[in-house]
């Protein structure tokens, strides 16, 4: 018929020329396909709630990507027509010559450009909702536990979205279409649009500073499971809830009244159990959020991030933390100078957040490092993130007890004030960077089930069991002292 001639026609035509996003082609290592935020599954895998949907788990995305890998190097020691075809396996067939490719070296300068300026921001995020909701009267007393919510969140709608990088995605998403035959079912259809999908979305920088950057450094591991260990030793920070005799001394937040020991298990509990049950809830949520918001959401231009954006976050990234090392060498407020003592006692944005911002992207381009080399040895248990999450847990461990032991007069063993505000940073910055809890229930989610519960109870027990080894040596023999800094 005329109108199947069409069609036809359109179709060769379509396949005869370039598209117009393929004159810039990012060589991307191959290790970035150990990137769990975009290996899994979608948290949503049945978005359109069809009666037929294919499961897929994490351990099968890594075996198709390592078969994957296999056939290219194999494709590639086959000499020019193997590197040819490779290099056409997917889409219509086009002249290498039509290409523009983006050196490896500019892919990691720009993926290490977004990690740094995504992670300063997700640690202001992350350190703002804290002070947030932490006021009197709070349901909820652990801060960070918001934090881990919003970003896991937003780590469930970057997964699920189809729309923020169409420019960059959606000619793969028809080219998968147009590979499968009308007689092929819609789950092999669906399928083979999510798999362009996440093929595409892992050689985008700017997705990966979003989702690995500040998706992992709004959220944070050691900071959970520092709370966990002081529900179980009560030493939980609440807000004041009542009022206090005016004749008294104001009540400390950190006050408590002396428990026993169930009442510390029961803590315990609430504390893991609230963070894991709302944070799987919370990437669930997000993906449910991408779906509806589908049809409205925007695209960015792919002009925008290719020629400008990833050139342009190379200054930015370089600038911003080397400002922020020059605000903690010269802090701004310093309204009324030094005291009589010779002591800066006004001196508190230093330690509340630019020293985080020194430490934090140094704590992230460890995680996004080790993943690339870990996360690929065994798929059932992500060994990267598993590494990061207990190093940063230990490493806040110590700086906790050095902040806490001796450092009330200017002779501690930090240096007083200024040897306080380091710590917090390194607590707040690399360790809340270094340490993810975005990337933990997204692996979680796509783990087999059996290798989820077991890869959940080694995490936590594990980072509870360095906690009570390095704090709990020191909170329940010499204890803890007031701190030097104002935090």
């Amino acid at each position: 018929s005329a109108i199947s001639r069409k069609n036809t026609a359109t179709t060769d035509q379509s396949r005869s020329r370039p598209h117009r996003h393929e004159e810039d082609e990012y060589t991307i290592p191959d290790n970035y396909e150990n990137l769990n935020e975009f290996a899994g599954p979608s948290p949503v895998e049945n978005p359109k709630e069809g009666n037929l949907y294919r499961h897929r788990s994490l351990e099968q995305e890594r075996s198709k990507s390592r078969d994957a890998r296999r056939s290219r190097r194999a494709s590639m020691q086959q000499g020019p027509s193997g590197r040819r075809n490779a290099s056409m396996s997917f889409g219509p067939e086009q002249n290498l010559s039509e290409k523009r490719r983006v050196s490896r070296f500019a892919t990691q300068l720009y993926t290490v450009s977004y990690l740094i300026v995504f992670s300063m921001l997700g640690t202001l995020a992350r350190l703002g909702l804290q002070w947030l909701t932490f006021y009197p009267g709070a349901p909820v007393v652990t801060g960070v536990l918001w934090a881990n919510f919003a970003g896991t969140l937003f780590m469930g709608f970057l997964a699920e979205d189809r729309r923020l990088f169409r420019d960059e995605w959606g000619n793969g998403i028809m080219e998968g279409k147009q590979r499968l035959s009308d007689e092929e079912t819609l789950p092999e259809r669906e399928a083979a649009v999510r798999a362009a999908h996440v093929k595409v979305k892992k050689t985008i920088p700017l997705y990966i500073g979003l989702a690995t950057g500040f998706c992992g450094s709004f959220t944070s591991f050691s900071s959970f499971m520092r709370d966990v260990f002081f529900a179980l030793s009560n030493n939980l920070p609440t807000p004041i809830d009542h009022q206090y005799p005016s004749s008294s001394s104001p009540v400390s937040t950190t006050s408590t009244v002396s428990r026993n020991g169930g009442y510390s298990f029961m803590a315990l509990l609430a504390v893991i159990t609230l963070t894991l049950s709302l944070c799987l809830a919370g990437l669930k949520l997000g993906a449910h959020i991408a779906i509806l918001l589908d049809p409205l959401t925007p695209t960015f231009p792919f002009v925008l991030l290719r020629k400008i954006l990833d050139r342009v976050v190379v200054f930015v990234a370089l600038g911003a933390w080397l400002g922020a090392i020059l605000m903690a060498v010269w802090p701004p407020d310093r309204p009324s100078g030094p005291d009589s003592k010779g002591s800066w006692a006004n001196e508190t944005w230093r330690g509340q957040a630019v020293l985080a911002l020194v430490f934090a992207p140094a704590g992230c381009l460890l995680r996004f490092y080790a993943s690339l080399k870990l996360n690929g040895i065994t798929p059932s248990f992500p060994l990267g993130t598993f590494a990061v999450n207990i190093f940063g847990t230990a490493v806040l461990g110590m700086a906790f007890d050095l902040q806490h032991v001796g450092l009330d007069n200017t002779a501690g063993v930090g240096g007083g004030r200024v040897g306080c505000q380091v710590l917090q940073g390194v607590m707040d910055g690399f360790c809340g960077c270094l340490t993810t809890v975005s990337t933990w229930i997204a692996e979680l989610n796509g783990l087999r089930r059996r290798h989820a519960y077991v890869y959940g109870g080694v995490s936590v027990l594990s980072g509870l069991g360095i906690l009570i080894i390095i704090m709990g040596s020191v909170r329940w023999t010499v204890g803890w002292g007031k701190v030097a800094c104002v935090t």
